[in-house]
């Protein structure tokens, strides 16, 4: 299949409508009119995963977070994001970007309905009444420390972090996948008993606490790593004659 038609396929289900205005979604290089044999999958474009698609030769790559955020002024191989946007331009693998737009039309409710969450509700609109994140309630009342355990399971992570006691009850309950700080005064908005993303700081932890929120920070690969797997499975459904590999699940960092 032609990059383009593959394009317009994941377009078709995570239109770049529902991408937040700040984000960068979509083709963002290689040859729109490439034929496309094999896809690789993963998280971020880190400098091992340009490495593993050239190797495996792909035809593209596809990721959750977005190489390019901001205006790059130029491409060279005198910074990381020049030296691996090169890489890709060089093997002629073609490299497509699906976040907000994802975590609007997929993640969510994905990463709400492992953690069994109901009664559900957008926690922030981005369009159509459609957005990131979702509030609703556990499938019991608990402790902050059997949630966390909840979490861990439905995600299969490691570890999470407390913000808050972990004999403190919590029922009421949002989720928002990767860095969901800017997102907190939602549930906060909600009534919320436990806000459970990544990438909590220090101070907006306490703070949330003092506020009566209790945080699980699951980490932003923690939670996210499941567009992986899901984006697999729908894209075997609409494509043909295209093979996919994904990336092994690899936490960036370790607790010891």
């Amino acid at each position: 299949m032609k990059c383009s038609e593959i394009c317009a396929l994941i377009e078709q289900e995570y239109s770049p409508e529902y991408a937040c205005d700040w984000d960068n979604v979509g083709l963002l290089a290689g040859r729109r009119d490439k034929e496309v044999k094999k896809i690789l999958l993963a998280l971020d474009a880190t400098d091992e995963v340009v490495r593993l698609a050239a190797e495996q030769k792909a035809d593209m790559l596809i990721t959750h977070h977005p190489m390019i955020f901001s205006p790059i002024r130029r491409v060279t191989d005198e910074d990381m994001v020049g030296r691996r946007m090169l890489a890709l331009i060089r093997q002629d693998i073609s490299y497509y970007a699906m976040h907000t737009n994802y975590d609007t039309r997929g993640m969510a409710d994905l990463a709400s309905g492992l953690l069994g969450l109901q009664e559900c509700t957008v926690l922030e609109e981005v369009k159509d009444g459609e957005g990131v994140g979702r509030v609703g309630v556990l499938p019991r009342r608990m402790t902050l420390k059997a949630c966390a355990e909840l979490v861990k399971q439905a995600y299969q992570i490691p570890n999470v972090k407390l913000f808050g006691s972990p004999d403190a009850e919590v029922f009421s309950a949002a989720i928002c996948p990767g860095a969901g700080k800017s997102t907190m005064k939602e549930a906060l908005r909600f009534g919320c008993d436990v806000y459970i993303t990544g990438d909590i700081d220090h101070h907006t932890g306490i703070d949330a606490v003092d506020q009566g929120l209790c945080i699980i920070d699951a980490g932003h690969y923690g939670i996210e790593h499941i567009f992986m797997e899901d984006i697999k499975a729908y894209l075997e459904k609409v494509l043909t004659g295209v093979h996919m590999d994904v990336v092994p699940i690899r936490h960036p960092f370790i607790v010891i």
